[in-house]
């Protein structure tokens, strides 16, 4: 990651967070995987957008090559993944993606892909950063739009929820439990503005993999999901402990949580100044905590097909 963190942070640090002009990729660049619950290949083209047209897929495999805006209002559905439809066209998995364009500061950007599902890759965004780096990042003309919360927003499931707080700047703030010694209880805290943090998305919130516990496995590959879940795609845990480690960090897994919350948050468009706080959180509670947020933010403007 030292080869290609410089050189993103320096074109989208100081404004994917906060005020600056919408941005898109210089070129357009290709990646190709497996799928995590098809198990299917699939290839994603990455090509410069037009200011404010946002980010959206387009199916190029299915006839007239339908578009899917990368937009709240397209959620289909949230088992263990998130999926996006428009019409009959959809596709799935796409948290590990949004969360890199829009962590990154790619505002606008057309995402062709030619299956139902974008690829896993290692489980994290780091290749899709990757990619980024490698198309570059191009200033496009017009203001990012500004959206501060002025009033809590909370919503619990049990004893999981999510919130956003009135902030002076944007921080996201994580927490897992899980009953596995392993993993335990975790938490996390990440202020991509705050002067006194050294934690860009790149280097400390990109590179975090996705996991699952050797227990449950079975019963999901059943059901006909995680096909494409492998110990090179995904961390596994059992009750001995990590069965593919190292981890890249020691909190890897509320790592990764944070970053699928990045990645659904990513739906509105623009992240509020606001402290978003999880716990115990799953795609369907990030998803819910964005609707509520995009009825908040009124001026939000979809864009336009």
């Amino acid at each position: 990651m030292s080869h290609v963190a410089p050189l993103l942070e320096s074109l989208a640090q100081r404004s994917v967070w906060g005020q600056g002009k919408q941005q898109t990729l210089a070129i357009a660049v290709e990646r190709s995987g497996i799928g995590l619950h098809s198990g299917l290949p699939t290839q994603v083209r990455l090509a410069p957008a037009e200011t404010g047209r946002g980010r959206y897929f387009v199916r190029t495999d299915l006839p007239g090559a339908p578009k899917i805006p990368a937009q709240v209002d397209a959620v289909r559905q949230t088992m263990l993944s998130t999926e996006l439809a428009y019409g009959e066209a959809s596709v799935r998995t796409v948290e590990h993606l949004l969360a890199a364009l829009a962590g990154l500061g790619i505002d606008n950007a057309q995402i062709e892909i030619n299956g139902a599902e974008v690829p896993l890759l290692d489980g994290s965004a780091l290749g899709w950063v990757e990619a980024i780096a490698q198309a570059g990042i191009q200033l496009q003309a017009s203001d990012r739009p500004q959206f501060v919360l002025s009033e809590p927003i909370w919503i619990r499931q049990e004893d999981a929820f999510v919130a956003a707080l009135p902030s002076p700047e944007l921080r996201f703030t994580y927490g897992i439990d899980f009953d596995l010694p392993a993993i335990g209880n975790q938490w996390h805290s990440w202020s991509p503005l705050s002067e006194s943090s050294q934690e860009s998305f790149a280097e400390t919130i990109a590179p975090a993999r996705t996991f699952g516990l050797a227990h449950q496995i079975e019963q999901l590959q059943q059901n006909g999901l995680i096909k494409g879940g492998s110990l090179e795609n995904a961390l596994v845990c059992g009750k001995e402990g990590w069965i593919n480690p190292p981890l890249r960090f020691s909190n890897e897994p509320v790592r990764h949580k944070l970053l699928d919350l990045v990645g659904d948050l990513s739906l509105l468009g623009v992240f509020p100044q606001a402290h978003v706080l999880a716990y115990k959180a799953s795609h369907a509670l990030h998803v819910q905590l964005a609707q509520h947020l995009a009825q908040v933010f009124q001026t939000l403007q979809p864009y336009s097909y």
